[in-house]
């Protein structure tokens, strides 16, 4: 697991979404907020994720730590139309497969590999 940078969630802002090389792979790409309880659900499992799941990338960042974060919670809910947290962005062989709010570790896994 890694945390976005800013300049990643800069250029993101300004391009218009992500373009990590990450991505170009099986990734999850994670937005939310430190507070967030599903996302400290979430975060408890991902290290079993990425056991289970051999290669997968997780990106995340958790934007209210943010000096940005007005300007990226903007960008999240009007980019990508979700105003809820966590915000997860699926990948699978490079490609944009699916997205979802808050799910178990087996939803998670599924939505890599299913």
């Amino acid at each position: 697991m890694r945390i976005l940078t800013e300049a990643e969630c800069r250029e993101a802002m300004q391009n218009g979404g992500f373009d990590l090389p990450e991505l170009a792979g099986t990734a999850a790409l994670i937005l939310t907020q430190s507070w967030c309880p599903q996302w400290k659900a979430m975060k408890d499992y991902l290290p079993e994720a990425e056991k289970s799941l051999p290669g997968l990338k997780i990106i995340y960042i958790e934007y209210d730590l943010a000096t940005f974060f007005d300007e990226f919670m903007n960008f999240k809910e009007t980019t990508y139309e979700n105003r809820e947290i966590p915000y997860v962005r699926y990948y699978k062989d490079g490609k944009y497969s699916s997205c979802s709010n808050y799910v178990s570790l087996e939803g998670f896994l599924h939505r890599l590999t299913g």
